[in-house]
């Protein structure tokens, strides 16, 4: 299968068009939406939630990830394969983390087509076709792929200690595996102190606490209420350890 992890939201074109080129190379592959409103043109944080999420997927499935600030810049566009699983995309951190925890790891680069490509849309034009084709089989010696290192960001954390995405029903979902964290972590976020619980139903309502989500990340939640708001918080707001 195809797994798709953008920051181009779900109105508009952009994954339409996506996954009308998708289909051109691999038309009997399915293609899951993952995350079609990761942080937007925020790689790093980004970095953090493909990650944890990419590990419920099997090894041969090809994910195409784009959040891609540096569009048509001087970012190179990049193939990795790491533990059996494809990653399409730029080459600007967001696969940083899935590398770095990876076992196995070939990394390629892609060489930009000789035409066709527009400047602003290299999900469609570059990473698509790439990721289309090797999700129908191709190798990356048919792709014309040449094996080069990734670049590699050394100074991000090993876990991100800030607030990653907020999801539909506003919990923070952090950079933070919750199994690094001591069972007695408390988190602060502004000054709002956060104790463990296994789930909602465990806190009264209104009650703000942390939980180890069902993706192995550290969340901040609300009982029957929008964490996002109580704590006024969002994608990028640091998150602060400490032990009772």
């Amino acid at each position: 299968m195809i797994v798709l992890f953008t920051d181009f939201g779900v109105e508009g074109p952009y994954l339409g068009q996506v996954k009308a080129v998708l289909w051109q190379h691999a038309p009997m592959v399915p293609v899951i939406d993952l995350f079609a409103d990761a942080p937007a043109q925020r790689p790093r944080e980004s970095a953090y939630l493909l990650a944890a999420y990419a590990g419920a997927f099997p090894p041969g499935c090809v994910f195409l990830g784009v959040v891609d600030p540096g569009v048509g810049g001087e970012r190179r566009a990049v193939a990795a394969r790491v533990d059996g699983r494809w990653l399409v995309g730029p080459d600007n951190g967001l696969f940083e983390l899935m590398l770095r925890r990876g076992g196995a790891t070939e990394q390629f680069v892609i060489a930009p087509p000789s035409a066709g490509v527009s400047a602003s849309f290299h999900g469609r034009d570059v990473f698509a076709p790439i990721a289309g084709r090797l999700a129908a089989g191709a190798s990356p010696a048919e792709l014309g792929l040449g094996r080069a290192p990734l670049r590699r960001f050394d100074d991000w954390p090993d876990d991100l200690a800030a607030v990653a995405y907020v999801d539909h029903y506003g919990n923070l979902i952090t950079g933070l595996r919750a199994s690094v964290l001591p069972a007695a972590a408390v988190l602060t976020v502004d000054g709002r102190r956060l104790g463990r619980a296994r789930t909602f139903s465990e806190l009264p309502r209104g009650g703000a606490f942390w939980y180890e989500n069902a993706n192995g990340l550290a969340e901040l939640a609300v009982n029957c209420g929008r964490a996002d708001a109580v704590l006024g918080a969002g994608v990028g707001t640091p998150v602060e350890l400490a032990v009772d």
